[in-house]
């Protein structure tokens, strides 16, 4: 019972003797602590005024400007959607004038598929690798452009390397299947017919829900067929 008491009064006596050095050092630090805290504060501050008073509104305006240059692009008049009308902004002003928006962001996702339909295949790469590609479905099929750039530049180890991470980035039976088919005919073009086989394999086992998959037998015979020869 003495020792579970001495024990006790142990742990008593060490936990004062802590809170005696911590109040020590607070005392004697107490103007770098104020001073650091106070910073902080003004940094948290300043971040969420920076975010409600200038990013907010930019992102606005910024929406605003796009939703024309949008609806040019829909009715394929690229020239307009690309660089305004005059009285409205085009993507490439977009991108100049509200570059950390996420509507620049998706800017360049749209002006490197202009520049792609335009047959302008070193800008299409260029905007198109600078997009954000995070989101789901527009994230693969940028990478999906990329690639059929570099097909048109005849960079076909390229092509193939950008169709296979469109694949990958966020799974689904829509795009994946889509990429692997491409990925797979341009390696054929390689005459590389173990990859070509591998990704016609992946559609079948992985996607099997897809449209692409209901045919990919016949792809799989023909790649199956060239390495047997």
């Amino acid at each position: 019972m003495a020792k579970k008491q001495d024990n006790t009064e142990g742990k008593i006596i060490a936990v004062e003797e802590a809170l005696s050095k911590t109040e020590q050092f607070i005392e004697k630090h107490q103007k770098k602590i104020i001073i650091v805290l106070s910073v902080v504060v003004a940094i948290v501050l300043l971040f969420f005024g920076y975010k409600q008073l200038y990013l907010k509104p930019k992102e606005t305006k910024a929406h605003a400007e796009m939703f024309v240059a949008e609806k040019y692009f829909e009715l394929d008049s690229l020239d307009l959607a690309l660089n305004g009308d005059g009285e409205h902004a085009g993507f490439l002003e977009i991108i100049d004038n509200y570059g950390i928006t996420k509507a620049a962001n998706l800017s360049k996702y749209y002006t490197g598929i202009i520049y792609l339909k335009k047959g302008q295949f070193e800008d299409a790469i260029k905007y198109l690798k600078d997009f954000d590609a995070d989101d789901n479905m527009v994230g693969p099929m940028a990478l999906i452009a990329i690639g059929d750039a570099y097909v048109e530049l005849n960079d076909l180890d390229k092509a193939s390397e950008y169709y296979l991470k469109a694949a990958d980035k966020n799974k689904n039976d829509f795009i994946s299947p889509q990429a692997l088919m491409k990925a797979a005919f341009v390696f054929e073009e390689k005459n590389d017919w173990t990859n070509a086989l591998k990704s016609y394999e992946r559609i079948k086992k992985e996607f099997f829900k897809s449209q692409e998959s209901r045919e990919v037998d016949k792809y799989i015979a023909r790649a199956k067929t060239m390495l047997n020869q």
